[in-house]
């Protein structure tokens, strides 16, 4: 769990009343990352578009990994052709 200092959580109304300042502290790299909290829960974070650019990019990295692992695990697996399915599970081409 990542941890937020004090001055890293701003409620949600202050938020509103400040959006400009709050993003300037971002923008300006004052402040790493806010964190906004409604009805005393954090609800979101504001982060600089760089740092969620780079996060996507390293989550997409990981989905592809996992898939690459998927498909070497099943790679020696038993297969069938797409026609054999379809006469076994009794579906005709015209069915499709």
């Amino acid at each position: 769990m990542v941890a937020y200092t004090r001055d890293e959580i701003i409620s949600a109304t202050d938020l509103a009343r400040n959006v400009s300042g709050t993003l300037n502290s971002i923008i300006k790299k004052t402040k790493e990352k806010i964190a906004i909290s409604k009805n005393n829960r954090l609800e979101a974070v504001i982060i600089d578009i760089e740092e969620y650019e780079r996060l996507k990019e390293a989550y997409e990295l990981m989905e592809h990994a996992e898939i690459a692992k998927i498909v070497e695990e099943r790679k020696d697996s038993e297969t069938i052709d797409f026609e054999t399915l379809l006469e076994k599970e009794g579906i005709s081409y015209d069915e499709l």
